[in-house]
């Protein structure tokens, strides 16, 4: 278990997070230390036990390129291995090696990652992960709400909770990480469809969309504040420039859209009411 931790800040917005392990080794005492950098774009926030999501961060170092991935946000869409699966090999230990492929190969593959589980910092350069300038809900069938642009997850209380370019929600309504997909809704046989209602080709803007906040309510659906398209899996998009309800309870007969059943069947979020 962690002994101790240390917040540093950064140059512009970033923040180091050094978290201290004790282990006796052959009779001596040995500390090690995992180093996480939080930027802009996916900084975690824990502001009280109520908003807390998991998160358990293994870091895997390549001459230029550092490698993280969140356990708790994969949900093994196996982006990574079948993009390279020189690098990624869920059956070898360590697991990712960063080296066996280059640099630039690398970070386009892990930027396909759809829930933010992988991310990568340049150990080279100053380069960052862009921020897409449209933002997109993707629908999965049977599955969450793939999200990706200026993603940023607030309280009702206005707390900023997690910001990134890639999430994944659960709107089966059983993940224990949420707002978080946790994979959830293959044990519990979740059932729904990957198309939108309205449904229809859509043309990409010629302005950026800018943030788009959600907040999970209390033992409710996902507020969706922002510009963003909504994609279906048959290929059905529509825009939605003013926000959008979503359901995350499982039970909505108009998904992805929320529809008020959750007050029907006592959905119950986990979080505390504001």
């Amino acid at each position: 278990m962690p002994l101790f931790g240390e917040l540093k800040d950064l140059k512009r917005n970033d923040m180091i997070y050094r978290i201290h392990f004790l282990e006796f080794v052959c009779g001596q005492l040995v500390v090690h230390t995992l180093t996480r950098t939080l930027t802009s774009c996916d900084t975690l926030v824990r502001s009280s036990p109520d908003h807390e999501m998991k998160e358990d961060i293994h870091q895997y170092t390549g001459e230029d390129i550092v490698v993280e991935y969140d356990v708790n946000r994969c949900i093994h869409a196996r982006e990574c291995v079948r993009g390279l699966p020189d690098v990624f090999d869920p059956d070898k230990r360590p697991w990712i090696e960063p080296d066996n492929a280059a640099v630039e190969e690398l970070m386009s593959v892990i930027m396909q990652c759809p829930t933010g589980a992988l991310q990568f910092e340049r150990t080279d350069t100053d380069y960052e992960e862009p921020v897409p300038e449209q933002n997109t809900v993707s629908v999965v069938p049977d599955g969450p709400l793939y999200l990706a642009g200026d993603v940023e997850i607030t309280s009702p209380d206005e707390t900023v909770l997690l910001r990134d370019t890639r999430v994944a929600l659960c709107r089966c309504g059983a993940s224990s990480n949420k707002p978080l997909c946790d994979n959830s809704h293959e044990a519990v046989e979740f059932e729904a469809s990957g198309t939108i209602s309205g449904g229809h080709t859509s043309h990409s803007p010629s302005e950026r969309d800018g943030t788009l906040r959600v907040t999970p309510l209390p033992d409710g659906p996902l507020r969706v504040e922002g510009r963003f398209e909504m994609q279906g899996h048959d290929g059905g998009a529509k825009r939605c420039g003013d926000g959008a309800t979503l359901c995350r309870c499982g039970g909505s007969n108009d998904k992805p859209s929320c529809d008020g059943t959750h007050e029907e069947i006592g959905f119950s979020s986990g979080e505390a009411s504001e």
